[in-house]
């Protein structure tokens, strides 16, 4: 994984690009609007987090998140079920 911090763009990055070999992740997309001055332009783009996976590693961690997820939904279930069996 590659972090590379606060990047800006002109062009509004979609939330995520599949390279051949690289998956590149854009959060935290905020527009940005900033007037310019005698000694610098002004910018008008988005500003985003950039991080860089290689396709294997972001696999793996969708797949770590799934099962978290699976497992957080067990939970509720259980828990659901232990209610309902309080109730009746």
């Amino acid at each position: 994984m590659i972090d590379y911090g606060k990047q800006r763009s002109t062009v509004k990055p979609d939330g995520l690009e599949i390279t051949e070999t690289k998956v590149f992740v854009y959060s935290d997309i905020e527009e940005v609007d900033e007037s310019g001055n005698d000694e610098q332009p002004g910018f008008a783009g988005y500003e985003f987090n950039l991080t860089e996976y290689n396709k294997d590693e972001y696999i793996k961690i969708q797949a770590e998140k799934n099962t978290d997820l699976e497992n957080e939904i067990t939970q509720a279930q259980l828990a659901m079920c232990e209610i309902y069996e309080m109730m009746g």
